[in-house]
């Protein structure tokens, strides 16, 4: 069963537009399929082009609450389903010191007492939910195994309550950078959407949307110099949204075109390691990058 959020692969690009995110034919047609067929979105890609940002868009666009479960090593149930506020439980305890335990067990495994993670909260709830399960890769790989129930069923066990269904199922955006493989089981219960760096044009585009009073001529300019310093062996490649700082950047320096001097002065936007600094002084053709974005 669907989430309804789209009628059609052209209205999920009108309405991602309208809030700020440029969405490709293959980004929307696949958010589209994955509202109509009520499937979790796995999207992959380098960081910075735009993944986090789909998922905020989509909840923008549809007037969903957005639910954000942020990876990291060492995540656990604890952090990503539910804990029990134990300090209430003891509170509770102490004030019915005098009844039977299993009158105060009954009280202090109920809801009043269980404190809901974004997992629980994404499901449990009644209104029109974005769940973005961010960086699942930084995760342990036993935090697969809780998610599989999740994003099986849409549904959770809690020993104490029982199963809690879904009463209606969040539209579901997974994040990954690659940084380990993820499990064919995880995948198979999503629908799988790779999103590399744009092309220039598209690029050119975001950049302009996000960069309101930017000319055309330094758009492609900086469009052109992200895309020479992207085929270099660099630590880390531009993101778009630094390609975006650096155009604000530009901006805010007075620069109308790009020369040497600029390029230098600013490329700690951009560029964020010191060993990438010095190997793009050193191998940057800025003539070149530029006479490619003129033609």
């Amino acid at each position: 069963m669907g989430t309804g959020y789209f009628a059609s692969v052209d209205e999920v690009v009108e309405r991602l537009a309208e809030q700020g995110y440029l969405a490709s034919a293959p980004v929307a047609t696949t958010v589209f399929l994955a509202d109509r067929l009520g499937r979790p979105l796995l999207v992959e890609g380098p960081a910075g082009v735009g993944k986090t940002e789909l998922a905020r868009a989509v909840s923008a666009a549809t007037g969903s609450r957005l639910v954000r479960l942020q990876c990291y090593e060492g995540v656990d149930e604890s952090r990503a389903l539910y804990e029990w506020n134990h300090a209430k439980q003891l509170l509770r305890i102490t004030a019915g010191r005098d009844e039977g335990w299993d009158r105060a067990r009954a009280d202090i495994f109920t809801e009043e007492y269980l404190l809901s993670r974004p997992l629980l909260t994404a499901i449990s709830g009644d209104e029109p939910t974005v769940l973005l399960v961010d960086e699942v890769d930084k995760a342990d790989v036993e935090i697969e195994g809780l998610l599989l129930e999740v994003l099986g069923d849409f549904q959770v066990t809690v020993p104490e309550l029982g199963t809690i269904v879904a009463k209606r199922r969040p539209f579901t955006v997974l994040t990954s950078n690659a940084t380990r493989d993820l499990s064919d089981a995880l995948r198979r219960r999503c629908l799988f959407l790779h999103i590399d760096f744009p092309e220039p044009e598209l690029e050119r585009r975001i950049v302009r949307a996000k960069v309101p009073g930017i000319d055309e001529a330094l758009t492609a300019s900086v469009v052109a110099v992200v895309g020479a310093l992207r085929a270099m062996d660099l630590r880390k490649a531009p993101s778009v949204a630094e390609a975006v700082d650096w155009a604000r950047t530009l901006l805010a320096l007075g620069a109308d075109t790009l020369d040497e001097e600029v390029v230098r002065a600013s490329l700690g936007v951009i560029v964020k390691h010191q060993d990438d600094i010095t190997r793009v002084r050193d191998r940057l053709r800025l003539d070149e990058a530029l006479d490619g974005a003129a033609s």
